[in-house]
C-alpha cells in the first residue's frame, strides 16, 4: 500500500458524513468507495473531486505509506 486515506475518513467523520452519503454527494461509483476502503489507488479525476468538493489540498485527504516503514 502507497497511500492512506486515513485523513479522508477522518475528515469524513469530524463534518458527520458517512460514506455513503459522501459518495452520493460526489457522484462517485462504489468500486472507486471500496478502491479507497482497501488502501488501493484512485484516479486523479475522483481525487480532484474531493478536494474541490471540501475546498482542501490533496495531503488534507490522503497521506503516503512508506511500505519499508510499514513492513518492518
Amino acid at each position: 500500500m502507497g497511500f492512506s486515506y486515513k485523513p479522508l475518513w477522518l475528515l469524513l467523520v469530524n463534518k458527520g458524513i458517512t460514506k455513503t452519503e459522501f459518495r452520493e454527494e460526489l457522484g462517485i461509483g462504489t468500486n472507486q468507495l471500496a478502491k479507497m476502503g482497501k488502501g488501493e489507488y484512485i484516479s486523479m479525476e475522483t481525487l480532484d473531486k474531493i478536494c474541490t468538493h471540501f475546498g482542501v489540498q490533496p495531503n488534507d485527504v490522503i497521506e503516503h505509506v512508506n511500505k519499508k516503514t510499514t513492513e518492518a
